[in-house]
């Protein structure tokens, strides 16, 4: 049987120890031996553990920044209203916010590695900004397109939405449920809905 590429395996490993154990303690050397490499072949491929979390982002977890593309390039495309737009981004940000959050969360335990953290990804010009930004300039095309109205906050209305998204992800695991009161489907649509009560013409 013929083995899997390094550079998949490798994101494989990382993305399962991130999850795991958390990006703070998944080194390297742990990444490479579970990928069942060396860590020079982890090195040749990915020029740092900041630059490899990024990858396990776009590659292994749902994407916010490909819907945002197209919608920002066509924000009628198919004659797709802004709320059903709105719900779509909704329900793959609350996906990756989801899928994301057991990863990063234990950077907020040690201070000096978040820093590090963050100066690694200003330098990859990524971040959790980021998606904010995406939402924003869809909106603003929305207004461009008279779909949206023209004084509408739209750089606030993207916060609202993926601030939603974010506190969806870890806000219920301490009630009696252990889970969300609504489905992801349903959140979606009502985040959208009374998101664009505040947008609409």
């Amino acid at each position: 049987m013929e083995q899997r590429p390094a550079r998949a395996r490798i994101i494989d490993a990382a993305h399962q120890l991130m999850l795991t154990i958390g990006l703070a303690r998944a080194t390297t050397k742990e990444i490479a031996k579970a990928a069942g490499c060396s860590e020079a072949a982890l090195y040749k491929n990915f020029a740092s553990k900041e630059e490899l979390f990024v990858v396990v982002l776009r590659e292994r977890l749902p994407k916010i920044d490909g819907i945002l593309k197209r919608l920002i390039a066509d924000p009628g495309e198919g004659e797709r209203t802004v709320e059903r737009n709105l719900a779509e981004i909704a329900r793959e940000a609350a996906l990756f916010y989801e899928q994301s959050f057991p990863i990063a969360a234990s950077l907020y335990a040690e201070p000096r590695l978040k820093e590090r953290h963050n100066a690694a990804m200003r330098e990859l010009g990524v971040g959790p900004h980021m998606p904010i930004r995406g939402v924003d300039t869809y909106l603003r095309a929305e207004q461009s397109a008279g779909r949206v109205r023209a004084d509408a906050d739209t750089y606030a209305a993207a916060s609202l939405l993926m601030g939603a998204c974010a506190q969806r992800a870890f806000a219920y695991d301490a009630t009696e449920t252990g889970g969300p009161p609504q489905s992801l489907d349903a959140f979606a649509a009502s985040i959208a809905r009374m998101l664009l009560s505040g947008l609409a013409e």
